[in-house]
């Protein structure tokens, strides 16, 4: 039976009633990551009809997947990519502002076992304090041996010489993503989740003039026409540019970062570390994220990719094998809490290029236009989605589709944004709907019981994400909604069942459902628990 609550804009048959009501769309979509959010969020926010649809839920990809950091990329300043680093220092200046529920200023210390560290990386981040100009988070500053020491704890003594503390921004990505959907369709847009595209829709003279797309819930069909279609779905847009011309060349190779999650205790203090030379070329982090340590990342080039990539061993060892040379107690393959994989939509390289290291791959962003119309937007990383977004939009109006309409995203508050000096609970990721939210727990004071005895969710969070957040399955609450499944994934394997039955009682979903809902969770989950000996995986590396 249907739970009875008042009409929300956020409910699935209010944004369905609207998809049939509308017959031409200024802008469509495809796509519910960073970018695609962004996208729709620009263009509503714009003044047009816009409307997104995602296949399976926003964020489930890439972008939930990130190392939680808004951040200019020391590493691209190393690479000499000045202009990205600027772009995105900038980026993260303005999320600080409209979204300071979810993002913070996070100080990072680089620690030095060489003569030479401590002066190179103090210029190195001189200038990127320089680059960030007005938004800067703060100066960075050398630290002396025993000040690492002393703000790192469990750091390893041996050969430390000191310390660089700069300043970066630490968030959560899929909450951030869900507030973005939650702006986008305040804004006016339609936003559809498990609504997938399967073809495109061309006139007389081959131009895409909309889409063909499977509500996946129902099963019912739609052709949806539109003045512009963007395909903005990360490692997927080749999926999308064969609809359009089969056959063609590969725009994307993706990458995989996978990241280890272990308890507090192996980076007691505030600071985050950065490792800014593995043996792979690569930086390395551990970040202090919703109490516990997101330890990452690496960088595998792979021939294929799915929506649920998995770890691969020589990457788990790789992270477990770096952090102990850094940290005193190391966390062995027993402390991992979860691991998890996400996929980087980089630039296929050309053929004959040569270029085929990941990491030297720009991560700037490039919007295509087919013969056909169809815009294509790839590359690019999560600090600069808003700058992405605007990107595309602008180009949609150069090409003459849309009528010129200023962008007003720089400073557009994102749902939720409140400022939030007080973390203690973890309830503050609901920023400025938190009062709603100890409202509905006031009410059914039953909802203010904990989900699992071992952990801080509450029942209530279960029931807010399906009114108001567009939570259709126990993943998506569990996975983006309550970030359990990255967190603690034995414990989100318990949770699964009463997070089924409250999430039944909510959408008015059978038993059966709910068994099956289950199941599928069991199903993705146990990928993120990491068995205490290595399994024997084919690699798929190339």
């Amino acid at each position: 039976m249907q739970h009875v609550h008042p009409e929300s804009i956020f409910q699935r048959e209010h944004l369905i009633r609207q998809l049939t009501a509308q017959l031409l769309w200024d802008l469509l979509v495809i796509g519910g990551g960073a970018t695609g959010l962004g996208i729709a969020l620009d263009g509503a926010s714009r003044g047009f009809k816009t409307l997104l649809l995602e296949q399976v839920d926003y964020a489930k990809g890439t972008s939930s997947r990130s190392t939680k950091l808004v951040h200019g990329g020391v590493r691209y300043l190393a690479q000499g990519d000045v202009g990205l680093v600027r772009e995105a220092l900038y980026e993260r200046g303005l999320l600080l502002k409209n979204a300071p529920h979810l993002v913070r200023n996070q100080e990072f210390i680089i620690p030095n076992y060489s003569w030479w560290g401590g002066p190179f990386y103090t210029i190195g981040l001189k200038m990127y304090d320089l680059l960030a100009g007005e938004l800067s988070l703060g100066a960075s500053v050398h630290l002396s041996q025993a000040e690492t020491l002393q703000r790192l704890g469990n750091i390893r003594a041996a050969g430390l010489r000191g310390g660089v503390l700069y300043h970066d921004g630490q968030f959560d990505d899929a909450r951030l993503a869900i507030n973005l959907a939650q702006t986008a369709i305040e804004q006016g847009a339609v936003l559809l989740n498990y609504f997938g595209v399967q073809g495109l829709l061309k006139d007389a003279q081959g131009q895409v003039v909309g889409v063909r797309a499977t509500d996946h819930e129902t099963g019912a069909t739609y052709g949806l026409r539109a003045k512009t279609v963007v395909n903005a779905t990360g490692v997927f847009v080749d999926d999308i540019l064969q609809l359009d011309q089969p056959g063609g060349r590969k725009l994307v190779r993706p990458s995989q970062g996978v990241h280890i999650v272990v308890d507090k205790s192996f980076l007691p203090g505030n600071e985050a570390l950065m490792i800014p030379k593995t043996d792979d070329g690569r930086v390395l982090f551990a970040v202090p994220w919703h109490g516990r340590v997101v330890l990452g990342t690496t960088d595998t080039p792979l021939k294929e990719h799915s929506p649920e990539p998995r770890a691969l061993e020589e990457e788990i060892d790789f992270i477990l094998r770096t952090t102990a040379q850094y940290l005193t107690r190391a966390p062995r393959r027993s402390d991992a809490l979860s691991v998890f994989a996400g996929l980087r939509p980089l630039a296929a390289p050309q053929a004959g290029s040569g270029s085929e290291k990941t990491q030297e791959i720009s991560r700037s962003h490039k919007i295509l236009v087919s013969p056909a119309g169809l815009v294509t937007i790839t590359g690019g990383k999560w600090t600069t989605y808003r700058r992405m977004a605007q990107d595309t939009v602008d180009k949609v109006i150069a090409l003459g589709k849309l009528a010129p309409a200023p962008s007003p995203t720089a400073h557009l508050s994102i749902h939720g944004a409140h400022p939030t000096p007080d973390r203690s609970s973890h309830l503050y990721v609901y920023g400025s709907d938190l009062p709603a939210l100890q409202q509905l727990i006031a009410q059914r004071p039953e909802l203010g019981q904990k989900l699992d005895q071992s952990l801080e969710f509450v029942q209530a969070e279960v029931v807010w994400a399906a009114r108001y957040e567009m939570a259709r399955t126990v993943e998506d609450v569990l996975a983006r909604r309550v970030r359990v499944l990255f967190l603690d994934a034995r414990a989100a394997l318990r949770m699964a069942p009463t997070v089924a039955a409250l999430l039944g009682q909510e959408l008015g979903k059978s038993p059966q459902w709910q068994q099956q809902q289950v199941a599928a969770f069991t199903e993705i989950a146990r990928h993120y628990v990491l068995s205490d000996t290595p399994a024997v995986v084919p690699t798929t590396a190339s």
